[in-house]
C-alpha cells in the first residue's frame, strides 16, 4: 500500500459525477487532498492501494454498492473512517451501513458545514484511538507507551507522557492551548503547571525539537 504523509488525503466514492465534482471542489477548499472514484469497484481499488485519512463512501454505487465495499475494506483490514452518504434515511439503512463497518451515516440532501463537521469529528476519533501514530521516522506505540523505530533505541514514556504526545501527534500541524491540554491529559485538579512540566520530560527524551512552543497560544508537535 501507498503511504501518505498527508493528514487530510480523503477518498471521495461517488457515482453522481456533478455531485463528484461540487464535494471535491468544497472539500478541497475545506483542506482536503482529494481522489475521486466513480463506482465501488475503483473505490476498492483506491482504498486498498493508497492509504487515507478518511473516505467519504455513497452507499447507492455501481458495480460493488456502498456497504459492500466498506464491508470488504474491513475484511481487508482496511480501517480508514469512512462517512457514507445515502439518499436512505430509515433506520434500518442506518444500521446496515453502521454494521458494515462505516463509522458515520449521512442522508441526502444535506449541508456542507455538516459533513465537513462531521469528518472533523471522525479524524479526531480516529486519531485519539490509533494503535500507533506516525511521528515522522519514528512511531509513537500507545499500547506500550513507547517511542521507536528510525534506528534509534525505544524510548519508554510515562502514561501522561504518552497521552500528551498522542493528542499533539494525532494533529500535528494544530496549535494547542494549555488550557485544552490540561483537560484532556491532566484533569481540572491537577497542578497548571503540568503540561508546561510533561512537555520538559518528553523534549528530554525525544529531542529539544520534538515539541514547539507557540508563543502566546500553546504547543505544536515538533520534529522527533
Amino acid at each position: 500500500m501507498e503511504t501518505s504523509d498527508d493528514p487530510a488525503a480523503l477518498l471521495l466514492v461517488e457515482d453522481d459525477r456533478q455531485l463528484s465534482e461540487l464535494l471535491t471542489e468544497l472539500l478541497t477548499g475545506a483542506g482536503y487532498s482529494v481522489d475521486a472514484a466513480f463506482d465501488g469497484q475503483a473505490g476498492l481499488h483506491w482504498a486498498l492501494t493508497r492509504r487515507y485519512a478518511v473516505m467519504v463512501v455513497d452507499r447507492g454505487l455501481p458495480a460493488i454498492e456502498g456497504t459492500q465495499l466498506v464491508a470488504k475494506l474491513r475484511a481487508q483490514g482496511v480501517t480508514t473512517p469512512a462517512l457514507m452518504l445515502t439518499a436512505r434515511g430509515a433506520l434500518d439503512d442506518v444500521v446496515e451501513g453502521l454494521d458494515a463497518g462505516a463509522e458515520d451515516y449521512l442522508v441526502k440532501p444535506f449541508e456542507i458545514p455538516e459533513l465537513l463537521a462531521r469528518l472533523r469529528a471522525l479524524l479526531r476519533r480516529h486519531s485519539d484511538s490509533a494503535d500507533s501514530i506516525d511521528l515522522g521516522g519514528r512511531r509513537l506505540d500507545i499500547a506500550a507507551r513507547r517511542v521507536f523505530g528510525d534506528g534509534q533505541p525505544p524510548v519508554e514514556l510515562s502514561s501522561r507522557e504518552c497521552d500528551l504526545l498522542r493528542i499533539l501527534a494525532g494533529r500535528p500541524s494544530r496549535v494547542f492551548s494549555r488550557s485544552e491540554l490540561m483537560d484532556r491529559v491532566f484533569g481540572a485538579a491537577e497542578n497548571p503547571g503540568a503540561v508546561d512540566t510533561y512537555v520538559h520530560y518528553l523534549r528530554r527524551k525525544l529531542g529539544k525539537d520534538a515539541i514547539e512552543t507557540v508563543r502566546g497560544l500553546g504547543y505544536r508537535m515538533g520534529r522527533v
